[in-house]
């Protein structure tokens, strides 16, 4: 949920504002936003322009009333070292500066006066940045088309991608804004920057980033850091963990002055990546710390959730079982409830037991599976259902059984099936007056 401050905000603008919080550390999401606002939204030039207050230099917004934009160098913290043209020497010196003095007077006038007059007209092109990236390529282009290929790497990105890398990169950041109608431009570009020994050391210890401020990308970043003259160098780095403009070049340098001033800013600022790099070190290991405890914890956790969920499973599975025992249980004693019932109805149904005396009573004595005898007497014309019956409802015999006859030894057809839908009766079994029938249990089979 976003907060109450960034809710009338389109997302680019709120990725543009935690992207400044996070470069520039203000915990204040309103100072993050004022800011900006400032800047139009221009977040290179809001991030520089912080960076510089932060080293004495002051905002654009906040100039001091009694002297001009420029580098404070009473504060230690930044490196200043502008080149002045020289002074006329001798007679013929003096007198072409004295002579060229009224047209350069009256052509740099004019030209000021124009352009300030060409802004209520309409506004400075430069001022809005379209194609960022494509402003470095076309610089780069035309700067090898004038002085050849030779010439320190360029980084080819936005000078917001370059402060990223070199932060990320823990890299000084050599910045060059070349001011193409400047007289020293030329000579600084082919004699001292395409310099073999300056190539060498630039390619070697820093990132480089350059652009022309007629380019919208590079007035942008002019902007920013508030040049006095050309030509421009800038030495940034990552400095109590901010992007910190850390020496200023300005002028016409020569290689071998160029290379002495780039070494003292990095030499003077070294211990600072060095010191960071420490401590980018020590946060890493930190965090693989972190990163091995936390997985170990985890580890340690899947283990006991994996502990519990067996116990689960083993708990649901010794109570599954029990509730299985306990419904057989039921189901044997409901069966046996309901076989007892069954025996005693049987009983119920069975016809009185003939006497001795009538004729046509069968002495039958039935031999159980455990061995024990029973004897009763049935009547000729009763069914062999009636014999199964009887048996059926003593309490030992088993519940599944056939009955069988030794003399001739045959199965007789005491229940109902498609051989016999309807048992013969005793007489057409051909049983005698005295007979022993075999009980055997069928119960598993």
């Amino acid at each position: 949920m976003a907060a109450p401050e960034e809710r009338d905000l389109t997302q680019e603008q709120t990725e543009k504002l935690l992207q400044f919080q996070d470069l520039t550390g203000i915990e204040s999401m309103d100072q993050c936003r004022h800011t900006l606002e400032q800047h139009n939204w221009n977040i290179e030039a809001a991030v520089q322009d912080r960076l510089n207050e932060q080293e004495g230099v002051p905002s654009v917004f906040n100039p001091p009333p009694s002297r001009p934009l420029q580098v404070n160098t009473a504060d230690h913290r930044i490196y200043s070292y502008v080149v002045s043209r020289p002074q006329p020497r001798g007679l013929l010196g003096w007198g072409y500066y004295l002579i060229m003095l009224p047209f350069r007077f009256t052509y740099y006038t004019i030209l000021d006066i124009f352009r300030f007059a060409l802004r209520f007209i309409r506004p400075d092109p430069r001022s809005r940045v379209t194609d960022p990236v494509g402003d470095i390529v076309s610089f780069m282009h035309s700067f090898e088309e004038k002085y050849g290929r030779a010439h320190p790497v360029f980084y080819q990105g936005t000078y917001s991608q370059a402060l990223n890398d070199a932060k990320r990169e823990l890299r000084f950041l050599l910045v060059y804004l070349h001011g193409d109608d400047h007289q020293d431009s030329d000579e600084f570009c082919r004699n001292t920057l395409c310099a073999p020994e300056v190539i060498s050391l630039v390619n070697t210890r820093m990132l480089f980033w350059a652009c022309s401020t007629n380019k919208p990308e590079g007035y942008r970043v002019s902007q920013a850091l508030r040049e006095n003259t050309y030509p421009f160098l800038a030495m940034i780095m990552l400095k109590d963990r901010r992007m910190t403009v850390v020496g200023r070049l300005e002028g016409l340098l020569q290689p071998d002055d160029l290379i002495n001033q780039l070494t003292f800013i990095m030499d003077a600022n070294q211990t600072y990546l060095v010191s960071e790099r420490l401590e980018r070190e020590e946060r890493n290991q930190t965090q693989v710390l972190r990163q091995q405890q936390d997985e170990a914890y985890l580890a340690s956790l899947r283990a006991d959730q994996e502990k519990e969920r067996k116990k689960r499973e083993e708990r649901e599975r010794k109570r599954r079982k029990e509730e299985e025992v306990h419904q057989q249980k039921l189901a044997e004693e409901r069966r046996r409830q309901n076989l007892q019932e069954e025996k005693e109805r049987k009983l119920e149904c069975l016809p009185p037991e003939p006497s001795p005396d009538d004729p046509e009573s069968v002495k039958i004595v039935f031999k159980l599976p455990n061995d024990s005898r029973v004897e009763r007497r049935f009547h000729f014309s009763q069914s062999l259902t009636v014999i199964h019956d009887f048996l059926f409802s003593l309490k030992e015999s088993p519940e599944k059984f056939q009955i069988e006859a030794n003399f001739p030894r045959r199965v007789l057809p005491c229940v109902p099936s498609e051989e016999w839908p309807n048992p013969p009766t005793l007489q057409e079994a051909g049983l005698s007056h005295t007979e022993v029938l075999f009980v055997q249990d069928l119960t598993d089979e």
